[in-house]
């Protein structure tokens, strides 16, 4: 069979995974914290037909030749996340964060602990800070942060507020000022590392590596971080960017799919021969 033929498979196929990427994209256009992801391909192998040679030393004889190599079509090369700042929008929610800068807020389950910059954070029925799928938001000293009335642990407190540091101070019920504790910014070497699992969160991996041991807003390696309250960040998914790469994406699959269908003609002529 023509090498073309196999060629233009895999260029379907490619182009259809970024097809696939760029609609993920779009689909979370409006997904709070939400960072969108680039495809790249690599070509994937030679066939060589003939080797190069040198030429004859001194000249007088034959000259050096090139290697004679067909290409054996494309593959995936890579799938990247990109961190880059999303647009702040505010919702006037005192417990809606926006991370401004580097670094992921630390949330658990209680077993693990997950990462994510979706802010959308609220104080259930015990005064924990939890995101919208019941998440504990960590804090500086690994502890949940929680505001709990010192009189009475089943009465919300009558104000709080959460500063750019990160650091919630509640009122109690007797009017004692209080805090709760410095919510926790994880900041990672290779964020780009970091596994998607759904629900806004992220995963560590060897490739992204652990967190520094720094997870105090404003200090340290996030000495340029700080926490925005009453405001989300927004998916950083640029439309025109997606839109103007479907339009390169679906004309290479169009591109590859017009190689098959004229390796197929060639064929077709080829096998006509015999009538």
């Amino acid at each position: 069979m023509m090498r073309s033929l196999y060629s233009g498979v895999s260029g379907l196929r490619t182009h259809q995974t970024r097809m696939d990427v760029i609609g993920d994209n779009i689909a979370n256009v409006n997904t709070v914290g939400f960072k969108r992801s680039a495809v790249t391909f690599k070509d994937v192998f030679y066939q060589t037909l003939r080797g190069g040679s040198a030429g004859d030393s001194g000249g007088t004889g034959m000259g050096g030749t090139n290697p004679q190599q067909i290409g054996l079509g494309v593959t995936l090369g890579s799938i990247d996340v990109v961190h880059t700042q999303g647009a702040a929008a505010s919702t006037g929610n005192g417990t809606d964060l926006m991370i401004q800068g580097d670094g992921f807020f630390r949330v658990s389950d209680g077993t693990n602990t997950y990462y994510t910059r979706a802010g959308a954070f609220h104080f259930d029925n015990e005064g924990f800070l939890v995101t919208t799928d019941g998440l504990k938001v960590l804090g500086t000293d690994d502890n949940p942060i929680q505001i709990a009335d010192m009189n009475d642990p089943t009465t919300m407190p009558q104000s709080y507020s959460i500063d750019k540091m990160g650091v919630v101070h509640y009122v109690d019920s007797t009017g004692a000022a209080l805090q709760a504790g410095t919510i926790s910014i994880a900041k990672f070497s290779n964020p780009s590392g970091l596994e998607k699992i759904g629900q806004n969160l992220y995963r560590a991996t060897t490739s992204s590596g652990d967190p520094g041991s720094e997870l105090t807003p404003g200090q340290g390696s996030l000495a340029n971080t700080t926490i925005i309250p009453s405001a989300l960040e927004m998916s950083n998914v640029d439309l025109a960017q997606e839109f103007t790469d479907m339009i390169i994406t679906e004309r290479g699959f169009q591109a590859n799919a017009r190689t098959i269908t004229t390796s197929d003609q060639m064929l077709q002529e080829l096998v006509n021969l015999k009538r």
